[in-house]
């Protein structure tokens, strides 16, 4: 059965995709290359990430959403978004590979009239040649010509689900115009407004734009932290008394590292570097190492050493109420802690299993009791679960690397 819509990867940004189309009454298959993701989905079981509820994905399969392993599906569709994943590979660059195998996949089912998107996050002008190159090899297609071609760039906040994908503008930039309104033509179905790009480059480049924005906003209150608390004062406080400014400054807190998905992208191919966002970069980065040294010196000042401590994690997930791990700082934490001589334990209500660097990390399963048996309590994540107030009184240190403490009941990064 012919479907409107083709989701090729069912990830962090399929899956949401997927979830607005069919709500908005679109026929929706969704591929991945992965068996058992696809059976999971069909099974009507979430990915553990929490992008999708369980709620969300019985509302999907009752209202025909198709998910499949099945590559011959994609020739039967008028639109296909290009979902791929496309983590930071050791050179640092984002690994295009999965986005290569998707177009593969599609480009020799191709048909004419068919409009190809891509959201997934990747450098500019990705769209333009390297996608263009391998859908027009493989289908013997043109792109703007035989069928449109364009990239939306992902505008997601994974876990807030308050504004929706209608009242989030999405921006499009295609190869032609046409290519453009053929893609605004479908995103029109999503959301409220769509915003035309002049191209696919331009396009791509708001992703690296609002990346690196909320990176290099990030680096300089980490900065703020650093500098606020040798000087005596109280960041939180003057964050508090900032964000009152009607015009000129947006509010950003400090925390022990930055993760998720959102990728700071500093150089792009043989160009000129970003300096400010690699700078930016290295001081995101060393924030872990900010923590440790003050673990170690809020332990020293109670007459403890980080050998033989015993030191409680709580939160390892990157983002609050969401059970994704992805960069979250709260790996390196652990292991620069087992280094120094802690024995380390976690508490997260959306991981149960954990491990870093192949070492199984023990799960407090009584958390009260676990922060008053500990020398040293670290709040990487304020999970709504967690009862602030109980969490002071309870344990015999408490370090709150987000801010969210009520004011003199821990000590604050």
């Amino acid at each position: 059965m012919p479907a409107d819509l083709a989701v090729i990867g069912l990830g962090h940004i399929g899956l949401p995709l997927a979830h607005a189309a069919v709500t908005a009454g679109i026929q929706t298959i969704g591929y991945d290359t992965d068996p058992r993701t696809v059976a999971e989905l069909a099974a009507g079981r979430p990915p553990v990430d929490g992008s999708l509820s369980a709620a969300d994905l019985r509302r999907m399969l009752a209202g025909g959403f198709r998910p499949t392993t099945d590559p011959g599906q994609l020739g039967r569709v008028r639109t296909a978004v290009i979902c791929a994943p496309t983590p930071l590979g050791a050179d640092r660059a984002p690994d295009l590979t999965a986005v290569d195998e998707a177009a593969r996949a599609l480009a020799v089912r191709l048909r004419p009239h068919t409009t190809v998107v891509l959201e997934s996050a990747v450098p500019p002008g990705t769209t333009e040649s390297r996608l263009r190159t391998v859908l027009e090899a493989g289908s013997g297609l043109r792109a703007g010509h035989d069928f449109a071609l364009a990239h939306s760039p992902s505008r997601l906040d994974p876990g807030d689900r308050s504004p929706g994908c209608a009242a989030t503008p999405r921006v499009i930039g295609g190869l032609t115009p046409a290519c453009t309104e053929a893609a605004a033509a479908f995103y029109g179905r999503l959301t409220d407004k769509v915003v035309r790009a002049r191209g696919p480059r331009e396009a791509e480049t708001v992703r690296v734009l609002e990346t690196n924005f909320r990176h290099v906003n990030i680096a300089l209150v980490n900065e703020m932290a650093v500098l606020c608390h040798e000087l005596g004062v109280d960041l939180w406080d003057v964050i508090r008394c900032a964000e009152t400014k009607p015009f000129g400054f947006q509010a950003f807190r400090p925390g022990p590292g930055v993760g998720g998905h959102g990728i700071p992208l500093d150089t792009i191919g043989t160009h000129r570097p970003l300096r400010l966002v690699e700078l930016a970069g290295r001081i995101n980065d060393s924030m872990p190492g900010y923590v440790i040294q003050r673990c170690a010196a809020l332990l020293n000042e109670h007459g403890k050493s980080v050998r033989g401590a015993r030191v409680l994690l709580l939160g390892v997930t990157y983002k609050a109420d969401l059970a994704d791990p992805a960069g979250s700082p709260a790996p390196e934490l652990a292991g620069r802690l087992r280094e120094l001589g802690a024995s380390v334990t976690y508490h997260d209500p959306y991981i149960s299993d954990w491990r870093v660097q192949d070492s199984p990390v023990p799960r407090a399963d009584f958390l009260y009791e676990a922060a008053a048996d500990a020398d040293l309590t670290i709040l990487l994540q304020h999970h709504r679960t967690y009862d602030l107030q109980g969490l002071s009184v309870k344990a015999q240190l408490l370090l709150d690397t987000r801010g969210v403490t009520p004011a003199g009941a821990a000590h604050r990064l």
